[in-house]
Formats: structure tokens, C-alpha cells, sequence
């Protein structure tokens, strides 16, 4: 289980650690002849001649295929192509895919085909495991260790298995409710700091004719954000990881009573009309319209929210954390935070494959390209920054949501096995479309968990 850490000490102490300096593997001589006499005879040597650039290719697979991931790709693109300009006689070979695709469908599949691409984006946690299990991960302690890199994150919690690592996260993230300060401020609201707070505040958002939360639930993880908070205040994370080990049960008193608070905001109608048929990026789009004055979703989505998209909005999105739920078992004032999205690297890469990975490598884990990211993608950086200068206001909230809150833990799915998450995010989508109860819905995922705890004993 990965250990609960105050983020003040995970997130802004580390960011604000001066990073060492990596040392470089670059040669600075001059092996020009001179053309001016000497004084004595000079040795004869025969020239060691430049060994030729050797053709390597590297498949890339990335998931920034939309709009609001151009600022993500053009901080990939620009590494590429300068690791490719280091390199004479490599090329990079990018493929850019659907995230859900890529992770529930392609990814899973070359993984099972021992034929994945050579650097691809994986999630940690659970997804990793299952890979590394396979055999398909490339063992990257050794590289990250050759690079002096390894203590410039902030956590390779969820790429590490077994003391090894095997995947190097991008960037880092905590999901909360994004909310519309301008609505708030004319219907004379305050942040709510209880579920009881939470459900009057939405009340009177709904009487005046505004959705309270804003929801896209056609692609099940959307829902699993909101929700995972929710049974986490109830039960606790110390529960959920017990899943796995048929220490807990989903059928548990806890468990149920967290699937009926997500089905009490679905029951007052709280949450958008036709959710279900309505993909992840209206969702955001609902908040910047006014339609909606919160929405639950993680601090990527802060780069759209600050962007031109937000128009008049700009500097009116605020952050808060989930509020607390009255004798629920979890940390109420906890807040799901994590370094999962990352690349990893195939194990079926030749010796020349592995030496360009390690350029790469090299030039994407840099303190410039971190930078980069946290300015022009506000996404939070997976490596400690020496220099936190110019971070935009929202960036700031979410930073200090962070650092006030008591402990962090990893989502669910980084948690219990992916067939027992694909059973969550239907049944979420029952419960969204009020064809299911909270009951009906804990037995139906539990009947997976035991089949995938059986699987692994």
C-alpha cells in the first residue's frame, strides 16, 4: 500500500528543493589537427575515426489528440525533435491514440501479444503491476540511476514494483471541485466544508435554475473521479486496499453507504440532464458556459479552465477540496493525489533501442521540460523544481488545497484490479441512469472481486 504523505511535504516542499545539476555525458574536445608547426616532432597516432550514426527507430504512443492537450503535445514534439537532432540516425515514430482506447483496449491487447509499442504512456498502480507480471516493462532503475535522476521526483510509488521501476510519471495531479466564483458570489455561497453543506449549497443552485454539478458519464472513469472521494470518506483508503486481499468487502456496510451518498446527488439531480450520453470534454464545458457552477475533475483540466476557452471566466474558476462526510471512517480532510499517468518502455528493446531510450529519457526529465509543463499545460510537475516563478493564480489554489490537506492516496483503479474497475464504471452508469441500487451494485462488483482476487492466489 503506498504510504499516506502530508502534501505540503510530497508537493510544494519538494517543488521548491533546489534540484541538483545532472552531470553530462557530453564530450567538449576538439578533435580538429592543428595546422600550426611544433616546436618537437609530435607522436604519430592514427585518428580514432567517429563511429557512424546508427539507424534506430522508436515507436512513441502518446494520447494528446485533443485540443486541450496541444500545449502537452508541442512540449512532446519539441523533445522529440531535439533528441532526434542530438542523435543522428534516429527518428521517432509517434502514434497518437484515445486515453480509454489506449489504455482499455490497444494497450492491454499488445500486452497480452508480447508486442507493445517501444514507449507508450501507462498508468501506474494496478495497470503496471499486470504488465510487469507479463514481463513487458523495461527495468528502468539502472538508466534513471545512470542519469542521477532517481531523487529528483517527487514519488515513483506507483511505477515501482518490488524495489524496481518501470515507468517515469509526466506529471502529477489531485482532483477536487472546480467551481464558478462569479455564481457562487451572486447566489451569496461559500465554499461548503461538510456533505451536509455540500447538499444546501446545491439546493439553492438548483432553484435558481443553474446544474450544480456539471457531469459527461459516457466514458465511466469520469464518474469514478467524484465517486472514489466520496467512498473514501466513507470507508477509508486503508479499506479499499483490503479489496484486494478479500479483507474487505464491496458487500461491506461502509461500502454501501458510499454508493448511496453518490446515489443521493444522482437522485436530487444534482448532476447534468442526459450525462450519460455526453463525452468527458463537455463536462468542462458546462462550467465555463455557466451552466454548470462546479464540476469534480483533477487539476489537468486547470490548463482549459485558464485558457481562452474561459473567456469573461478567466480568474472566476476557484478549487476546493471534497468536504468532509460526518462519521464516515476515512480521512475527511484527505484528497486523492498522485503521480500515475506516465511512459513506460518495452522490454523487447535492442541494446541500441535502450541507448536512445535513455536520450530520451534524459531530455524529457529535465527541470525545463517540468517547468514547461506546470506554465504552459498547468500540469502539476512530477520532478522537484528550483523555480516556481510565474505559476497562474488557479495553479496557486489548487497548490494550497494540496498543502492543507492532512494525508493523499492513489485512485481506486491504481488499486483493485482492472476487471473490477470496469465493473465499477458500470455500475456507476446504473446507478447515473437510476437502473440500479446502491445494494444491487456493491454485489455485482464484489462477485468480480472475488473472481480477480482468485486469479492471482
Amino acid at each position: 500500500m503506498k504510504k499516506s504523505t502530508m502534501l505540503i511535504a510530497t508537493m510544494l516542499a519538494a517543488f521548491t528543493m533546489v534540484a541538483s545539476a545532472c552531470g553530462s555525458d557530453n564530450n567538449g574536445g576538439n578533435n580538429k589537427a592543428s595546422t600550426e608547426p611544433s616546436q618537437e616532432p609530435a607522436a604519430t597516432t592514427e585518428a580514432t575515426p567517429t563511429p557512424e550514426a546508427k539507424d534506430v527507430t522508436l515507436s512513441l504512443r502518446h494520447t494528446q489528440i485533443k485540443e486541450t492537450s496541444k500545449n502537452r503535445l508541442k512540449i512532446l514534439e519539441d523533445v522529440v525533435k531535439k533528441t532526434q537532432d542530438e542523435n543522428p540516425g534516429l527518428t521517432f515514430k509517434l502514434e497518437g491514440i484515445d486515453e480509454v482506447v489506449n489504455r482499455d483496449q490497444k494497450l492491454k491487447a499488445e500486452m497480452t501479444a508480447g508486442n507493445p509499442p517501444d514507449i507508450f504512456e501507462v498508468f501506474g498502480g494496478a495497470d503496471l503491476n499486470l504488465y510487469v507480471k507479463a514481463g513487458r516493462m523495461l527495468d528502468l532503475t539502472p538508466i534513471i540511476e545512470e542519469l542521477g535522476i532517481k531523487d529528483k521526483f517527487a514519488s515513483l510509488d506507483e511505477f515501482t514494483v518490488d524495489g524496481k521501476v518501470y515507468g517515469l510519471p509526466f506529471g502529477g495531479y489531485s482532483e477536487g471541485i472546480f467551481y464558478n466564483k462569479k455564481i457562487f458570489a451572486d447566489l451569496g455561497l461559500s465554499v461548503p466544508t461538510s456533505w451536509d453543506q455540500l447538499i444546501e449549497t446545491a439546493d439553492k443552485i438548483k432553484a435558481a435554475g443553474i446544474t450544480p454539478l456539471g457531469l459527461a458519464a459516457k466514458d465511466g472513469w469520469v464518474n469514478g473521479m467524484l465517486w472514489n472521494t466520496v467512498m473514501e470518506r466513507n470507508v477509508g483508503i486503508d479499506a479499499i486496499n483490503k479489496l484486494v486481499t478479500g479483507e474487505a468487502k464491496w458487500t461491506d456496510a461502509g461500502f454501501v453507504k458510499g454508493f448511496t451518498d453518490y446515489a443521493t446527488l444522482v437522485n436530487n439531480d444534482y448532476f447534468t440532464k442526459g450525462a450519460l450520453g455526453l463525452a468527458y470534454a463537455d463536462q468542462g464545458a458546462q462550467l465555463l458556459s455557466g451552466k454548470a457552477a462546479m464540476v469534480f475533475t483533477g487539476s489537468w483540466d486547470a490548463n482549459r479552465f485558464t485558457g481562452d476557452e474561459a473567456g469573461d471566466l478567466k480568474g472566476q474558476i476557484g478549487y476546493f477540496n471534497f468536504p468532509s462526510i460526518s462519521g464516515g471512517a476515512g480521512d475527511q480532510t484527505s484528497i486523492n493525489a498522485s503521480y500515475s499517468n506516465g511512459f513506460g518502455f518495452s522490454a523487447n528493446l535492442n541494446e541500441d533501442q535502450v541507448a536512445m531510450v535513455k536520450k530520451f529519457i534524459a531530455n524529457f526529465y529535465s527541470e525545463e521540460i517540468q517547468k514547461r509543463t506546470l506554465l504552459e499545460d498547468k500540469v502539476l510537475p512530477s520532478m522537484k523544481l528550483s523555480d516556481l516563478s510565474g505559476v497562474d493564480p488557479l495553479i496557486s489554489d489548487v497548490l494550497t488545497v494540496m498543502a492543507n490537506a492532512s494525508t493523499s492516496w492513489k485512485a481506486y483503479d491504481a488499486i483493485v484490479q482492472p476487471a473490477v474497475g470496469a465493473v465499477v464504471n458500470v455500475g456507476l452508469q446504473e446507478l447515473i441512469g437510476k437502473v440500479s441500487k446502491p445494494e444491487k451494485v456493491a454485489k455485482d462488483i464484489q462477485a468480480a472481486q472475488d473472481k480477480a482476487n482468485a486469479a492471482t492466489k
